[in-house]
């Protein structure tokens, strides 16, 4: 299966910057799309749209902080590169402790806004490959039985059979039939995948 095209989402109320910025992003081979405001774009923007955002702080109305905050709380969050004409120490660093990709200035030189870009394409498809399989290993858990959970914390603590079933109350034969259902649902053949997949779940697996 084909990636996603992934698209530069350009925020800025000034209309002959952003107009400025599409030619020479697009000029690079970029796909671009424009919006003069915050609104605007989070009105407009796929839920599952993929790229990354371009956007100036100071804007009418939601400026480019709260945009950034905004797009942090949604469940498919993009990268932020902030391109502005007003930038100053704490608000850049402000923004990067809040995950900017990076702050620049609007006179910043076009081949560091180019990396900048590539860093946060690069950056949501890492995120986007890492939401995808931890969606696919909680699904995973999810299939678990109340009890094969009980076995699989047992296993985690490195307890043998027998005294899994001594403290759970059941036969051992029983928890030899638990062990390989959990491990069929979760797709793992041995103790040492089981340990890594639950560790990289985390609280999917605590249910």
């Amino acid at each position: 299966m084909s990636e996603p095209l992934q698209t530069v989402f350009i925020v800025d109320d000034d209309a002959s910057f952003l107009r400025g910025i599409e030619r020479l992003l697009r000029s690079s081979g970029y796909v671009t799309e424009c919006f003069s405001s915050a609104s605007d774009f989070l009105a407009c923007c796929p839920r599952e749209a993929t790229g990354c955002v371009l956007a100036d702080l100071r804007m009418p109305g939601t400026d480019g902080l709260a945009l950034q905050a905004m797009l942090a709380q949604s469940a498919t969050p993009l990268p932020v590169v902030f391109l502005t004409g007003h930038g100053d120490i704490p608000t850049s660093v402000k923004a990067m402790r809040q995950g900017a990709e990076d702050f620049l200035v609007k006179t910043a030189p076009k081949e560091l806004v180019i990396v900048a870009i590539e860093r946060a394409l690069a950056r949501d498809i890492r995120e986007r490959e890492a939401r995808a399989r931890r969606h696919e290993m909680q699904l995973r858990f999810e299939k678990l039985t109340p009890r094969e959970h009980q076995v699989l914390s047992q296993v985690m603590l490195g307890r043998r059979n027998k005294q899994i079933a001594a403290d759970l109350g059941i036969e051992e034969r029983s928890v030899k039939r638990h062990r390989t259902n959990l491990m069929r649902k979760l797709e793992v053949t041995s103790v040492a995948e089981l340990v890594q997949m639950t560790a990289e779940a985390g609280a999917c697996a605590a249910g």
